[in-house]
């Protein structure tokens, strides 16, 4: 039997082709990408992602390309051009398939694009096999995920900069040909798959936490191109603090709209007089800034803070041999062996950090992400894959947090202990058998899933042993009946499984309460040093309308009959729940909570009431969210109970 290749390889960008026409990077811009081998159609289309290369502006279809061709196989694909537009087929599909192969790899399991949602009593979501891309879809400025389409829509343009010694003013700029933009927009559409409510802004943080993830996804990617990671630690003697193209994003975009340098810089900023200016942390900022692109550079500065602190560490001593001690590098070159070393270090470093923030994101609520929440999902997840942490890795990012003033809620202090989500404590008689039923439901789930690789197949039977059938008591029937009167798991959850005990003012619930079962997986994990860790995690989510007047709770409406009263809000809660597969007994390791009520009052003999974050949200939305975003809510409208049909054009038109 023929066996077929692990990875094809084809030649694209490393940054954008701007870098091409300067000497100084002309030889480190052209690199092949490296992608996981699959069976392709003309496109190309392959089992993730779709190309489609229709320009409606001028009602043109253009030929797909052929990467089984055997000239393509040959030679990496096409050569990189501006003015092919199979190469752009080719780039956006080779950027795309390495964002998904990184994902992949972090997060232990097949990957799953947002699904299509469908209206009525037992309807379901229809699979979404693949995320379609439209290299010239748009005759603008400007390229975005559309979660209505399910596809991202690329932009092209006639650059306007600034100085002309930049670029050439008019020159068409492809967005399709930035590997940041690829990136960044197909991981747009993953985290979509993986949170769909991180649409909706139901706090300052999360569409900032939209746009600051897909940067950081972007930036670290860049470590992967040992060419340009090596000339860029030659350039920099080793001091990736100073300006480097290694944390820059988008450089011929923020040059082609006017701007003096790339789009968004981790390490500092050109100012008005194009004079660089390098980043200084602000605690300020984070209190006062609103904007989701300017709010979400403060968590990638974070990030990127935390990488750099773990490099410094991880090169110390490659310093003082090379320096006998001195620390100060001697005038001149680098040695080539100590470039391979340092670039070496560096790409630990950063495979580390991206692996850290993929992962954290099944440590994330389901709902009201904060920039907190990020850091406390970090820190858990890792400490779950890593015991010894000799780097400090844990510790860089809650300084780089920390001196950005950016604090979880609810904490004592900032100890990695402090900071890492508690297991639930000894649950009752009760609560624990009902547990143990899950448990077992658990058990057989994973038993059917272990080898199959087939995504729709996954979907399928996933969405089997959500809702049921005749031969599977599904997970959503499971809770709405075992959890009737089992008021600890409500503490556990934060959500409502009881009406009689919440405190609705003057509206009386006599229906069961509704929620919704989001992201049912089966996760495997390897840490750096070999440990695995399997799970199975799923997400609890619950919308309630509520009158808020005040500052006190009114009442209780249902968005679904009434229309919105005077002070009414739809709120959101939820809860991500793991559970651990590697202990003797399968156990509930997790409960992470944004809850519907307050649970520092809970009390099984009284009414709950509402938590304190509704309260917070609906002042965000009713006043501070108007303010801050008013043409895009003018726009689109805002709150959880509208979809944001096209919310990341807007965002990404600048």
């Amino acid at each position: 039997m023929e066996s077929k290749p692990r990875t094809r390889k084809l030649n694209g960008y490393a940054f954008d082709p701007s870098l091409s026409l300067k000497l100084d990077t002309v030889d480190i811009n052209t690199i092949v990408y490296e992608v996981p081998w699959e069976d392709l159609d003309r496109g190309p289309i392959g089992e993730y992602v779709e190309v489609v290369d229709y320009d409606p502006t001028i009602k043109q279809l253009y030929k797909p390309i052929d990467l089984n061709g055997a000239y393509e196989l040959v030679n990496n694909g096409l050569e990189p051009s501006e003015n092919n537009p199979q190469f752009h087929q080719q780039m956006v599909y080779a950027v795309s398939m390495l964002t998904i192969k990184n994902f992949e790899k972090a997060l232990g399991r097949k990957l799953f694009w947002a699904t299509r949602l469908k209206e009525g009593p037992g309807a379901y979501e229809d699979f979404v096999p693949k995320l379609r891309l439209y290299p010239h879809a748009i005759r603008e400025a400007n390229a975005y995920y559309s979660p209505v389409k399910k596809a991202v829509l690329f932009g092209y343009f006639s650059a306007s900069p600034n100085n002309v010694t930049l670029q050439m003013p008019g020159s068409l700029v492809f967005t399709c040909l930035s590997h940041d933009i690829i990136a960044h927009e197909v991981t747009h559409a993953i985290l979509d798959g993986l949170h769909r409510e991180y649409n909706q802004p139901t706090n300052p943080d999360v569409l900032a936490f939209h746009e600051a993830f897909a940067d950081i996804i972007a930036l670290f990617q860049h470590f992967t191109f040992s060419d340009v990671l090596k000339h860029q630690i030659r350039k920099t003697r080793g001091n990736l603090d100073d300006q480097n193209l290694l944390g820059q994003l988008a450089q011929q975009f923020g040059v082609a709209i006017g701007r003096y340098g790339s789009l968004r810089n981790a390490l500092g900023s050109y100012d008005e007089t194009g004079k660089w200016k390098p980043q200084e942390p602000d605690p300020t900022e984070y209190q006062e800034v609103m904007e989701p692109h300017y709010r979400g550079s403060i968590l990638v500065a974070a990030v990127f803070e935390a990488f750099l602190t773990i490099y410094k560490r991880r090169i110390q001593d490659l310093l003082r041999i090379a320096t006998s001690g001195s620390g100060i590098l001697p005038a001149g070159e680098l040695h080539p062996d100590l470039v391979n070393r340092l670039a070496n270090e560096a790409s630990k470093s950063s495979q580390h950090i991206l692996n850290m923030c993929i992962r954290a994101i099944d440590y994330c609520p389901p709902v009201d992400v904060s920039f907190g929440d990020f850091l406390r999902a970090v820190i858990t997840a890792d400490f779950d894959l890593a015991d010894d942490d000799k780097y400090h890795y844990r510790l860089a990012f809650v300084d780089a947090f920390r001196r950005r003033g950016i604090y979880p809620v609810d904490l004592k202090n900032l100890s990695e202990e402090s900071l890492r989500y508690p297991s639930p404590m000894e649950l009752s008689a009760d609560t624990q058998r009902n547990v143990e039923i899950l448990v077992d439901f658990m058990k057989d789930y994973r038993k059917r899933l272990l080898f199959e690789t087939d995504r729709k197949k996954i979907f399928d039977l996933t969405k089997t042993y959500i809702r049921g059938n005749s031969a599977i008591t599904g997970l959503h029937p499971r809770l709405k009946t075992k959890l009737r009167k089992t008021y600890e798991f409500e503490k556990l959850t934060g959500l409502i499984f009881n009406w009689d005990r919440f405190d609705f003012g003057n509206t009386v619930r006599k229906e069961r309460p509704t929620f919704e079962i989001q992201n049912l997986r089966v996760v495997s994990r390897a840490g750096p040093d070999g440990k695995q860790s399997n799970q199975i995690v799923f997400g609890i989510i619950q919308k309630m309308g509520v009158v808020i007047r005040d500052g006190k709770f009114v009442r209780y409406y249902d968005p679904k009959q009434e229309k919105k009263p005077a002070g009414g809000v739809e709120v959101q809660g939820g809860s991500t729940l793991i559970f651990d597969l590697d202990s003797e007994d399968v156990q509930l390791k997790y409960a992470i909570s944004k809850p519907l009520f307050e649970p520092k009052k809970f009390d099984t003999g009284k009414s709950r009431v509402p938590s304190e974050r509704i309260f917070r949200q609906k002042e965000y939305q009713t006043d501070v969210l108007p303010l801050t975003l008013s043409e895009f809510t003018s726009y689109f409208g805002f709150g959880s109970d509208n979809r944001f049909g096209h919310m990341f054009s807007f965002l990404h038109n600048h």
